[in-house]
């Protein structure tokens, strides 16, 4: 079993954000982590939010604990203030689960 999460972001410059995902990439792997689906959307019907999203995606991991701790690492925090800070307008968890 495995634990992932869906994700909706409001990408605001897609330059420095591939530079967020080449630069967390690396780290992702370390903890077992991996993205299995990536979508660029242009319309959103219906959202329990008033954040904007036109990116979507999942996030797996082996366990509950890997994404955890990959999302409290010290190199990732750096990572995500130097470029996804500056380039993600809103972020929203959908929804976490057991896979």
């Amino acid at each position: 079993m495995s634990h992932e999460i869906l994700v909706g972001l409001n990408v605001l410059d897609d330059l420095i954000y591939e530079d967020y995902r080449t630069a967390m990439k690396p780290m992702l792997a370390d903890y077992q982590g991996r993205f299995g689906y990536d979508f660029k959307v242009s319309q959103v019907l219906i959202s329990e939010g008033n954040t904007d999203i036109n990116r979507v995606f999942t996030l797996n991991f082996t366990n509950k604990e890997k994404m955890d701790g990959f999302f409290s690492d010290p190199q990732y925090l750096l990572v995500k203030e130097k470029f996804f800070i500056k380039s993600v307008g809103s972020a929203t968890i959908i929804s976490s689960y057991e896979k």
